[in-house]
């Protein structure tokens, strides 16, 4: 049977995951954690849900489990050669690319054991080779440049005027990437996230752009992340370059966008919030760190693909199944926040990175915090009696099964002279 709002039944589904959760559905895309909460009363830390086309997956709620996963890449493995439904789908299928599909599978993220470690190794050293005090005094140039735009009308549409814009600037800069090219990465990374009709063609519209970078910055000494990871002794192929840039910067530029917006709501609808208005760093940080353990940009994220039969939750899952990692499920997971509205007093045991070998590199998740933190302290620096300009249940998120962002943050704001 199809599902009109997710497309024509693609496989034909397992007992398991007859009358299963179909993620991505209008009750998702309101309100996850409901979801999640519903999943696990049903079936604990582990539950049989559905993707676009009627696709069955496993979807990971718990910590734990979260974390026996991501230490086990021998069992839960990520190359989607692996999944055995793999070829049952169309190749224009529009959530392949987030799942290693086509040419997205020779990137890093599906790379396993030594080859993985070895280009992982690379992108890590390239991206710590940013000073970080240089790469903020930019991020804060290119705020206040986005501001000039808006500061002196009163008003604002932060997610697309601010937000979805500041991420790419700072990152297209860090790799080395042509101005130019900001703002049509910008329109195809939402909609390559967003999983829709149009997936498949903006991911190769990016790739395209980012071949051209390459083949721009091979041979050529630079200081950019481009050129150093060009220049590594890991030796990758220009192939492996354009994926794994590719990866850097999709994965950099929406979820610190989404951050910034998701924080940046928090502190202008929740009271606990607001003394980030003092225009201190500390509360901004503290707004951050809250938002990645109970708004995390990345929901759910995929996925691994079982090299055996595996014990998971209260199931048995088959090998060549597609497991998908609930990080924003995992994140509320009562056994290790029995009390969710307890002050976690600064711990940053979140999963909202994932975890293990395969979680994001650690300097990129430095430079996504400094993309965060400076573009909101540069926002209230700059527009003072920022407010909401609707009221909160007037925001609406983006259509996403893997994220979590505003579609829209209108403010209004004293205007500058």
């Amino acid at each position: 049977m199809s599902d009109p709002t997710l497309g024509p039944a693609l496989v034909e589904l397992p007992a398991t995951h007859h009358g299963a959760v179909r993620l991505g559905d209008p009750r998702y895309q309101s309100d996850s954690a409901a979801v999640f909460r519903t999943l696990r009363q049903a079936h604990g830390p582990v539950a049989p849900v559905l993707l676009h086309g009627g696709v069955p997956a496993w979807l990971v709620l718990g910590y734990r489990e979260l974390l026996w996963v991501t230490d086990h890449p021998d069992t839960f493995a990520r190359d989607s050669a692996r999944w055995r439904l793999g070829n049952q789908l169309p190749p224009d299928w529009p959530l392949w690319p987030l799942l290693g599909g086509g040419q997205a599978g020779h990137s890093l993220m599906y790379a396993e054991k030594e080859a993985h470690r070895r280009r992982a190794g690379a992108l890590n050293a390239a991206l710590d080779g940013i000073d970080r005090k240089e790469f903020a005094a930019r991020c804060e140039e290119f705020g206040e440049q986005l501001v000039r735009r808006f500061s002196a009308v009163g008003r604002a549409e932060l997610m697309a005027d601010y937000a979805m814009r500041l991420p790419v600037m700072a990152m297209s800069w860090a790799l080395g990437v042509p101005a130019e090219y900001g703002p049509v990465l910008v329109e195809d990374f939402v909609t390559m996230i967003a999983g829709g009709p149009d997936a498949i063609a903006a991911h190769q519209r990016s790739r395209e752009m980012v071949a051209r970078l390459v083949d721009e910055s091979r041979g050529r000494p630079g200081r950019h992340v481009t050129a150093r990871l060009a220049a590594d002794a890991a030796g990758l192929s220009r192939e492996q370059l354009v994926e794994d840039l590719l990866v850097t910067l999709t994965a950099g530029h929406q979820t610190t966008a989404y951050l910034i917006g998701n924080a940046l709501r928090l502190m202008l609808t929740d009271a606990r919030h607001t003394d980030a208005f003092l225009r201190s760093h500390l509360p901004v940080q503290e707004a951050i760190n809250a938002v990645l353990w109970d708004d995390t940009p990345t929901q759910t994220y995929a996925g691994r693909f079982t090299a055996r039969p595996v014990s998971l939750g209260s199931y048995t899952v088959p090998e060549g199944d597609l497991v998908l990692l609930g990080i924003a499920a995992a994140n509320r997971d009562p056994f290790i926040r029995p009390d969710v509205a307890a002050d976690l007093d600064g711990s940053r045991a979140y999963l909202s990175y994932s975890h293990g070998e395969h979680s994001c590199p650690h300097a990129a998740r430095d430079l996504s915090q400094v993309m965060a933190t400076t573009g909101i302290d540069v926002l209230l620096d700059a527009l003072p009696g920022v407010r909401l300009a609707c009221r909160p249940e007037e925001l609406r998120w983006d259509p996403s099964i893997w994220m979590r962002g505003l579609k829209n943050l209108p403010v209004c704001f004293f205007p500058a002279p």
